[in-house]
Parts: structure tokens; sequence; C-alpha cells
């Protein structure tokens, strides 16, 4: 008897917008490191004293969820991208309010992006409703990314 392998199934291919190797080039500049907008881990979300336990819950299923969208134009979801600026859950009401950018302003598909975001939080059973706010101060850079999304990339 063979056996038989797992069924495999390719990820879909992404056009070749030029981001990602544009990301490599200032990365090869070796221009003096920006501070990342948002070094929040795990343990930094968990130990947060002025959150109670549910709020910490929900908050970390809105970073899975954001975890599941992905960015156009660079193979990397939203959050490792550093796209997702703050995250605040109500703690009486569990509503959520996201501030999110993009990684340039003339993105095509921003409104898309937002609405992906706003579905998927809005599909955590415990969040009742949701606001998606898309800013642009700070302005995103590569040094934004999580330490894991630049070594996908190979930046580091």
């Amino acid at each position: 008897m063979s056996e038989q392998t797992p069924h495999h199934q390719p990820l879909p291919v992404l056009p070749n917008s030029g981001k990602v190797e544009q990301l490599r080039k200032e990365a090869a500049t070796n221009s003096p490191p920006v501070p990342k907008h948002s070094d929040t881990t795990l343990v930094s979300r968990f130990a947060d004293a002025n959150k109670t336990p549910k709020q910490k819950a929900i908050e970390e299923q809105v970073v899975s969820a954001c975890r599941t969208v992905y960015d156009p134009e660079i193979p990397v979801n939203i959050y490792d991208l550093g796209l997702i600026y703050k995250i605040e859950v109500d703690p009486q009401t569990s509503f959520v309010r996201v501030k999110m950018t993009l990684t340039a302003p003339g993105c095509p598909v921003a409104g898309e992006l937002v609405m992906a975001v706003q579905k998927k939080i809005e599909a955590i059973a415990e969040v009742p409703d949701s606001v998606v706010e898309l800013v642009w101060d700070p302005p995103w850079s590569r040094e934004m990314m999580s330490e894991s999304a630049r070594l996908e990339l190979g930046l580091i």
C-alpha cells in the first residue's frame, strides 16, 4: 500500500507590486532605525493592570483576527506589518475601536482592507460592534513591522 501525501493547496500568488523589493532596498541603505510605533507583546498586553481580564481576552481575539487579514502587496498579515496602531475595548460594553493605517496613502484597496478588519472583529462573539478608523499619523514605515515579519521578508 502506498503512503499518501497530505493534500497540498498552493497559496495564491500575488502580483509583483514591487513593495517588498522597495522595503528590501530601504533596509539595505542602513538608514538609522526609527522607533517602532507599537511594541506590544502577548506578555505586555496580559500584564497591563489598566485592563480587565475580559478586555484582555477580547483584545487577544482582535489581534488574532487581524492576523488573518493580509496586505495585498506584502504577503504578511496586517498586525505583524505594524498597520494596527491601537486596539481599545470598552470595559462595560465590549465595543472595540481600532486605529490602523496602510503602507501607503494611495492604496487602492484601502476601503476593502478596513472593512475586512471590521468584519473579522465583529465576527468575535463577545464583540457587539466595532469601529475601524484609518489614520495616517504617524506614517507607516518598515520599522513598525514585527521582527518575525522583517525576518520573513528578508529585511534583517
